[in-house]
């Protein structure tokens, strides 16, 4: 079997487009299709069906991915091997403009020339992301086990960074002109979080939230993505959603958004990093020490039952 072909589906599966494996890949989109083509006419199956905003897996090809990711796995490590300390430290984001790629950017920033490779793996269940780095196919991911007592031997969970949140309205929201809120003013006021996925970390995130404080958390609905969310925000009176203070979220003017702190106490949802448990990439251990040097969140704070400790910097 062709390891660039496993490669480039794997790759396409993870970013959506072709075009996108691509570019990571530094090859021609023709390439990449060629490639998958290959693969699918060796497997007899079909392992993505094409779309307008680019391909999605098929059954198959579902099926096929976690295996094709241990294949890929397994030739870096095979080349890692001979060469340490070549390859660029690669860290699994929920998405590019969520707090976790805001805070790495930051990173990134402050030390010129780190090779860093920011990936996204879609997937909603954390043990995927716990396979991805106990193969080699990651060096951490920002993901959460609830339970860390599933983790293998092999990976540990350690705290990044807290990211607290805030309440984003539009202006005909009886909470637009609040400068802060607390839990207790959010009851009675639907929160719109579409598309929670169940079982994910999120899932147990806003369970926890809502019990604590009696809120009401509205996850009705299929998720269509950001840009929808934030237009009907614009032009409800009655719908607000909770997103983290570092998360980047573009709008057009006219829309008049309102992003509001949540104090007394902060909602903190908690970042967590999940690495081999020995002989991690060199590069990571500076970036851990970024993580813990943030500075902690003002006065008092609320996170869920199963957040990890804050880590000291080790530097």
């Amino acid at each position: 079997m062709d390891t660039e072909a496993v490669r480039s589906f794997v790759r396409a599966a993870d970013l959506g487009q072709l075009r996108h494996a691509a570019d990571e890949l530094g090859v021609t989109q023709q390439a990449v299709s060629k490639r998958v083509a290959a693969l699918e006419r060796e497997l007899g199956v079909r392992l993505f069906t094409r779309t307008a905003r680019g391909v999605e897996l098929t059954l198959d090809g579902q099926a096929f991915l976690p295996h094709a990711r241990n294949v890929v796995a397994g030739v870096e490590r095979a080349i890692t091997a001979i060469r340490p300390g070549a390859r660029a430290l690669r860290i699994d984001v929920l998405g590019l403009r969520s707090a976790q790629a805001v805070v790495l950017h930051d990173y990134w920033r402050s030390r010129p020339g780190t090779e860093l490779d920011v990936v996204t793996l879609r997937v909603n269940d954390p043990r995927e992301a716990v396979a991805a780095v106990r193969t080699g196919e990651l060096d951490a991911s920002f993901r959460s086990v609830t339970d860390p007592a599933v983790l293998p031997r092999e990976v540990r969970m350690i705290h990044a960074f807290d990211s607290p949140l805030e309440l984003l309205v539009g202006p005909r929201h009886p909470l637009a002109g609040a400068r802060t809120l607390t839990p207790e003013r959010l009851r009675r006021h639907r929160i719109w979080v579409p598309g929670i996925a169940p079982h994910s970390e999120w899932a147990e995130f806003y369970d926890e939230l809502a019990t604590e404080f009696d809120l009401r958390i509205d996850a009705a609905g299929p998720n269509f993505g950001n840009e929808v969310l934030l237009d009907i925000l614009a032009d409800s009176a009655d719908v607000a959603t909770l997103v983290g203070s570092r998360d980047r979220y573009l709008w057009p003017a006219q829309h008049d958004l309102r992003r509001i702190p949540v104090v007394g106490p902060t909602l903190a949802y908690p970042l967590s990093l999940l690495l081999p448990r020995t002989d991690p990439h060199p590069g990571l251990p500076p970036v851990i020490d970024h993580f813990a040097g943030l500075p902690p969140l003002p006065g008092p704070v609320w996170r869920p039952s199963w957040a990890p400790a804050r880590r000291p910097a080790t530097s």
